[in-house]
């Protein structure tokens, strides 16, 4: 019940689950947790990252500009902290399905995301989420050997989403 997504492109991901998130919405399905949009607004600067809300409209800026000569982490703990807030709010609806951008650094160190990850699989809610390479090995610690890979692949994400969500009919 916990798939994560591999491989492919910088952003494919995101793409990727963005798509599923609107096919799995047309299909009448609930969802809670967040996909990420990034915005290029200037060739020579990072993207924006915004966090999307799936169980509302809300749109929470997760990147912080730290300059043009900057090197350290972009991340806004702060944005991340309170996308979580939300999520957590909608997990206690009982969705059918909770998709988390991707299991990154701040997961890896026990923040952002991971307790909503671990309290959906607890109360039987199917979690879909990324992986980089470099956070791969966390995640497996994380999961326990739980975690079914899936290709970065439209078809292999809609899959493993039809076939843990429990039918309610």
């Amino acid at each position: 019940m916990l798939g994560y997504v591999t491989g492919g492109e910088r952003g494919q991901a995101d793409v990727l689950l963005a798509e599923a998130v609107a096919q799995l919405r047309a299909e009448g399905l609930t969802l809670a947790g967040v996909v990420q949009v990034n915005e290029e607004y200037d060739p020579a600067r990072p993207c924006h990252m915004d966090l999307h809300i799936l169980a509302g409209a809300e749109v929470i800026r997760i990147s912080q500009n730290l300059g043009t000569l900057s090197k350290g982490c972009r991340l806004d703990p702060a944005g991340l902290e309170q996308a979580a807030g939300l999520v957590s709010q909608a997990l206690e609806a009982g969705p059918d399905l909770l998709i988390i951008n991707k299991f990154g650094k701040q997961e890896a160190d026990g923040r952002g995301f991971r307790p909503l990850i671990g309290q959906a699989l607890a109360a039987g809610i199917p979690v879909l989420t990324a992986v980089s390479a470099g956070n791969q090995a966390a995640f497996d610690r994380f999961a326990e050997g739980l975690g079914v890979a899936l290709p970065c692949t439209n078809e292999a994400i809609l899959a493993f989403c039809h076939s843990h969500i429990k039918d309610e009919t």
